[in-house]
Order: C-alpha cells, then structure tokens, then sequence
C-alpha cells in the first residue's frame, strides 16, 4: 500500500502541541517530511524550545499518528529546535505581532473577569477561587486563573500543578490543571522561598502574568486571586483590567466582616462592581447531624447588605460554604472537592456560586457598539 506525504500531514494535522494546544502543522513544527518507496517515514518536528518540558508527551502523539496511517512501515523521528526567528514568527501568528496587550482589556473581549478578593487572610479566597474555576471547567467553559497573591501564593499546590511554565520568545505557556490554565509566582521560586518585592514589582508581575502569559483561545472566565486588603494589587488589577468585577469571601464572623466590607467597598474608587459576597466556613455538621457555628453567623449577608448600601447597587450572597475538613484535605493534594466528592454539602455550595457565575454575561462597559453618527447633509 502507497503511503503519500500528504497522508502523513493530514495524520500530523490532529497532533496538537501539548502546550499552546493547536496543531503542530498550524504552528510550523513539521520541518521535513519524507516517505519512501517501502512505507518507511523520515519526519523532522521543531520543538518550541530545547528543553521542552512536554517533549515526550509529544514524541508519543506524533508516533501513535504516523504509524496509525495505513502502509507505514517505519517511522525514523527527529526532534529539532526552533530558531529565535522561527520562534519570533511563532509569536506574531499567536498574539498578532501586538507587545504588552492585554486581552481582556480590550473592548471586544468577551472575558468574564473576577477578581477574588477579602479583607483578611485565612478565610479561604483561594481556595473558593480554585473550586469555582474547576468548577466552572467542568461546564464546559474555558477558565483561567491567576494567582495574584504574590506573597502568600497557594493557587499551584490546590490545583496539583508541580511543573513549571514553558517560555516561547517573549510568550508564557501556561500550565493546565483540572481542566484551569494558571499561572503563579509560585512556579517561578524554588521551593517554598518568600517573595520580597515593593509595589511596582508587583504590579510588573500582574502586568507580566496578564499580557505575556498565552491564554490561546479567548477565555470564558478569568478568575484573579488577590492578596488581601486593598493594597498595590488591588489597585493594579482595576487598573489594568477596568472591567473586571469583584467577588468579595468573609468567614461568618463579625470581625472577618466588617474587614471583608473594606474589600469590596474599594470598588466605590475604582468604580469596578461587585458581582456578590461569598460566606465560608459557615458551619460545622458533626457526624450526630449537630451544627456548629465555629466561627458564628450572618457575617456573609451583614457584608452583602453593607455592600448594597455602599455601592448602591444590590449585592447578592452568592453561597454560603459549610466548614468540612475535606474541603481542607482536597486542596492539599491538588484536587479540589468539587472533583474529589462532588455531592458533599460544601461541593454542593460552591457549585451552586459556580452556576451563577457560569450564566452571566461580560458587562457591556466600555465595548464597542459599531456604530458611527450619520454626517451632516
């Protein structure tokens, strides 16, 4: 049976580059090509970069194509490297030749951008954020996440992401994890090491993780997990991304609350709105069935009527997350609990926030209707 060169590249066509995600023919990574007379394949493949972390991955998938083509007899595979001008073409076909873009920025962008902030530390925001993002992947919607609490990063561990992020010319290839495109700080540093940076750092970095990292296909939903308070990152998200809205996590206790309302009442100077407020660690079912409230009630809905009056604008409570150890074990080994026990009550709450959120549309602020005023006769 003749085998044809143009066999092989349709066959090529479904292998998609385990990083950016699209086919490695799209992306120019076929080099050379080549069938002879008695079926045997000779095929050169340029790899993005030469320590590419995910070479294998690839090697598998271009192996498994080619010898599914009927009539090959051999393959004899070669792994190359892009050039720094092959790498440069590469970037200007994915991002457009555009520098320092960011796209949820833009006008056209249909992004849903959430910024996920508290008052404190310690009440649980990433952890809410890492559930809603897998929890809204599983509805089929695209999702990134970025870790913006530079200092106090945890996003990488609860979402099981070990590896470190690929760099391609002056482009940041993203980890997926559970379904969620993140990026953090934490894959950065060697191990656990403290970052120690003053606030145009950290805007550097939001910035850095906002327009270099490559999101591929526009995003359904962009959830950013803010450091608490309402200091230079806060500030910087508005900044870069004006039409991102705020979902705003306190615990039940009075304490937590009223520090919780300082969060999202930042939204009255960066004139962001609040999507709502979610409440966690709102009690404790033992196994008799008793409920205690460890950290007592009503902080969740004394934020959201606070908030209402404030912004002027009603602000909903989202959910109200019961404490359960599980939620705790489940992103401690990188599975958060909407996956590992989908039916249990806090799994169950938190997809309740995530099926409001996966119905909303992007705000129309600031996009482009299309439309011109007719001239003067």
């Amino acid at each position: 049976m003749t085998v044809t060169v143009e066999q092989i590249r349709g066959a090529l066509a479904g292998v998609k580059d385990p990083e950016i995600r699209r086919p490695i023919t799209d992306l120019n990574m076929v080099d050379t090509l080549s069938v002879d007379a008695a079926g045997g394949v000779d095929l050169t493949v340029l790899l993005t970069i030469a320590g590419c972390p995910l070479r294998d991955t690839l090697t598998k998938d271009v192996t498994a194509a080619v010898r599914a083509v009927p009539g090959v007899s051999d393959l004899r595979l070669t792994l190359g490297v892009m050039t720094d001008e092959q790498r440069g073409r590469l970037r200007e076909q994915l991002k457009g030749g555009a520098t320092k873009d960011i796209p949820f920025a833009r006008a056209e962008s249909r992004t849903r951008v959430y910024a996920v902030a508290s008052g404190k530390g310690g009440v649980g925001k990433s952890t809410v954020t890492v559930n809603l993002a897998v929890a809204l992947s599983a509805r089929g919607l695209r999702v990134g996440v970025v870790d913006a609490d530079v200092y106090g990063f945890s996003v990488p561990r609860m979402l099981g992401v070990t590896g470190r992020p690929t760099r391609v010319a002056d482009m940041i290839m993203p980890p997926v994890a559970q379904g969620v495109k993140v990026i953090s700080v934490g894959m950065f540093v060697d191990g656990n090491t403290p970052v120690v940076w003053r606030g145009p750092m950290l805007h550097r970095a939001l910035e850095q993780f906002l327009a270099d990292v490559y999101w591929g296909d526009e995003l359904d939903v962009l959830l950013l997990d803010l450091p608490p308070g309402t200091g230079d990152v806060a500030i910087s998200s508005a900044q870069l991304i004006p039409t991102a809205e705020i979902i705003v996590i306190t615990t039940p206790q009075t304490a937590a609350a009223e520090v919780a309302e300082r969060a999202g009442a930042i939204a009255l100077q960066t004139r962001q709105k609040v999507v709502g407020v979610v409440e966690n660690m709102a009690g404790l079912v033992l196994p008799d069935g008793t409920r205690v409230d460890v950290f007592g009630t009503g902080g969740g809905e004394q934020v959201a009527a606070s908030l209402s009056r404030l912004t002027g604008t009603q602000v909903p409570l989202l959910g109200s997350i019961p404490l359960d150890p599980d939620v705790r074990e489940a992103g401690d080994v990188g599975l958060p609990v909407v996956l590992r026990d989908p039916h249990s009550p806090a799994a169950q709450a938190l997809s309740t926030v995530a099926d409001h959120l996966a119905t909303r549309r992007r705000p129309l602020t600031g996009v482009s209707l299309g439309i011109s005023p007719a001239g003067r006769r």
